[in-house]
C-alpha cells in the first residue's frame, strides 16, 4: 500500500469515529444541570413561538374547558416555561399558583417503577422470574373465558404463572378498576380490591379471588400490575411502600411537595379535580387529600407539582443521578425506556408505541402520529396530568390539571406537545 494510500485510509477511519453515531441533541457540557429559570434562546427554544403554548392555555381556561393548568418545560437541565393560568378551584379557591399541588393519579406509575428497579440493581427480582415465587398466592390465577348457561363466570387455569416482566409493562393478564363493562374489572370494583383504607396485603389476598381477563403474555391491557409492584417494593426492601418511596427518592431528589397525601398546611395549594366545561364546570369531590392511605396505591395514589416532577423527569434524563444523588446506573433507566412488550401483545397496541419498565414507549412517531422523537416515553393521569421524556431532544414537559373527563384532556395533551416542539430550533 502506498503512503497515499495509508493517509486516505487513516483519513476515512478518523471520519467514521468522529461521525455521530446517534441523532440527539448536544448536552452543553459547561452550564449546571440545576433546573434553574433559563432564557428559552440560550437552550435553542424560541421564545416567540413558545409564548403559542401559553396563550393556548390560557384559551382552555378562558373558555372554560378546564379550571387551571400548570406548563413546565425544561431543556438541558434548564426551565425555559413555569407557567400558571386559571383558579386553584371554581368554589373560590382563588389564583392557580405555580406551585400548585395535584392528584396526578397514573404518573405514580413511573415513580413506583423506579423503586423497582432500584431494588432490581440490589438483585431483588430478576425480569423473567414467576410473579408467584415472590408472592405465592398468585401460584394458582385461574382466567376468565366467558360465562356458563347460568351467568356465572366460566373460568380455566392460567397455562403458566405472570412473569415480573409482564407484571411491569401490563402483559399479565390483570384487570383494573377503569372500565365497569369488563367482567374482570367489574369483579375488581365490586370487590373494593383497590382500597386505600386497608394495608396491601389485602388487595393481594382480594386479587388471588379474582380471574385474569387474559392468558400472560398474550395481549396489552392496562392493569392493576403497578399496585402489585407497590407491595412487592415493601416485600423486598422490609420498608412500607411510603417510606420506601419518600426516603430513597423524593428526600433525595428534593421533591419537598410529593407523597400520598396532602398536609394540612399544604392545603391552600392544593388543586381540586373538576368536571364539565362552561358554565356547568364544576368540582368533582373526590376522597379527602388529607388521609394518610393505610395501603398507598403504586398505580396511582401520588399528589405532586410540576416542579418537583420535573425533578423526576430530569433525574432520568440524567441516566438515574440528579445533583450528584444517584438513584439508578444510566443502564438501568435505558431499560426502563426500551420497549419489553413481546410480539404477540405488541399487536393489541396503538401503533408506534410500546412499554418499558412502567412508561409508554414511543417506538416509532410517524405511526404513533406524534411530534416528540423516537425514544420518547411518557405517562399521565386520569385526572388529565401529564408528561413526556424525550432523550434526543434532551428536554422534558410537565402539564398540571385535575379534570375527570379524558375527553376534554387527552387532546390538551396532544396540543401541547405541537406547540413545544414547533418552539424547538435545534
Amino acid at each position: 500500500m502506498t503512503r497515499r494510500h495509508i493517509l486516505a485510509a487513516v483519513t476515512l477511519v478518523a471520519l467514521f469515529v468522529a461521525a455521530p453515531r446517534a441523532r440527539t441533541a448536544a448536552r452543553p457540557s459547561g452550564p449546571a444541570r440545576d433546573l434553574a429559570i433559563a432564557p428559552p434562546e440560550s437552550v435553542g427554544i424560541s421564545s416567540d413561538r413558545l409564548r403559542r403554548l401559553d396563550t393556548a392555555m390560557k384559551k382552555l381556561v378562558d373558555d372554560r374547558q378546564v379550571a387551571g393548568i400548570v406548563t413546565l418545560l425544561e431543556r438541558h437541565g434548564k426551565v425555559v416555561e413555569l407557567n400558571a393560568v386559571g383558579q386553584r378551584n371554581t368554589a373560590g379557591g382563588g389564583p392557580l399558583q405555580k406551585d400548585a399541588i395535584f392528584r396526578i393519579y397514573s404518573m405514580t406509575k413511573p415513580v413506583t417503577g423506579v423503586a423497582m428497579m432500584m431494588l432490581f440493581e440490589e438483585g431483588k427480582w430478576r425480569l423473567d422470574d414467576p410473579v408467584s415465587r415472590y408472592i405465592p398466592e398468585f401460584a394458582r390465577l385461574r382466567v376468565y373465558a366467558g360465562k356458563n348457561d347460568d351467568g356465572t363466570p366460566k373460568l380455566e387455569d392460567a397455562r403458566r404463572s405472570i412473569t415480573m416482566r409482564e407484571l411491569m409493562t401490563h402483559t399479565g393478564g390483570l384487570g383494573y378498576v377503569l372500565n365497569p363493562n369488563n367482567p374482570v374489572d367489574r369483579m375488581i370494583i365490586d370487590a373494593n380490591i383497590l382500597n386505600p383504607a386497608a394495608p396491601l396485603q389485602a388487595m393481594i389476598d382480594g386479587l388471588t379471588r379474582m380471574p385474569l381477563l387474559a392468558q400472560p403474555g398474550t395481549r396489552w391491557s392496562y392493569s392493576i400490575g403497578v399496585d402489585v409492584q407497590g407491595y412487592l417494593v415493601e416485600k423486598f426492601s422490609g420498608q412500607s411502600f411510603a417510606d420506601f418511596a419518600r426516603t430513597r427518592i423524593f428526600e433525595p431528589l428534593g421533591m419537598k411537595d410529593t407523597g400520598f397525601s396532602v398536609p394540612k398546611e399544604k392545603l391552600s395549594r392544593f388543586s381540586e379535580v373538576h368536571k364539565g366545561s362552561g358554565d356547568a364546570l364544576t368540582l368533582d369531590p373526590r376522597m379527602d387529600p388529607t388521609v394518610v392511605p393505610l395501603g398507598p396505591s403504586g398505580g396511582g395514589g401520588l399528589f405532586s407539582t410540576a416542579t418537583d416532577y420535573a425533578r423526576f423527569c430530569e433525574m432520568l434524563l440524567q441516566g438515574g443521578q440528579l445533583n450528584g444523588v444517584r438513584l439508578l446506573a444510566p443502564r438501568t433507566v435505558e431499560m426502563m425506556r426500551t420497549n419489553h412488550v413481546q410480539p404477540e401483545p405488541l399487536k393489541t397496541m396503538p401503533p408506534g408505541t410500546g412499554w418499558g419498565m412502567d412508561f409508554q414507549v414511543v417506538t416509532d412517531a410517524a405511526a404513533a402520529g406524534d411530534s416528540v422523537s423516537d425514544g420518547t416515553f411518557t405517562w399521565f393521569g386520569i385526572a388529565g396530568t401529564w408528561f413526556w421524556i424525550d432523550p434526543k431532544a434532551d428536554l422534558a414537559f410537565v402539564g398540571m390539571v385535575g379534570h375527570q373527563s379524558l375527553q376534554t384532556t387527552r387532546p390538551i395533551h396532544g396540543l401541547s406537545r405541537s406547540l413545544v416542539y414547533q418552539a424547538v430550533m435545534d
